[in-house]
């Protein structure tokens, strides 16, 4: 009885946890892009690019946790 109440609430909070990364998905890419407005240093520019550009094909994809990583990726170039 146990094993079914957990897998239930598992399969009811996929679709919440799919939302919740695919908002934090946005968001950084929204974090990206004024990263990038702001002229960051020139060593920089070729990650930022790239992590934007991997972040929106993976957000396209509905792939939320791999466009998560590329936003990880901003942040520490940025230092954040």
């Amino acid at each position: 009885m146990r094993a079914i109440l957990l897998a239930s609430t598992l399969v009811l909070a996929g679709p919440a946890c799919a939302a919740d990364d695919a908002s934090a998905c946005a968001e950084g890419i929204t974090m990206i892009r004024d990263a990038l407005a702001l002229n960051p240093p020139e060593t920089a520019l070729p990650k930022l690019r790239k992590a934007l550009r991997v972040a929106e094909r993976e957000q396209k994809e509905g792939e939320f946790d791999e466009c998560l990583d590329a936003v990880a990726d901003a942040r520490k170039v940025l230092g954040r």
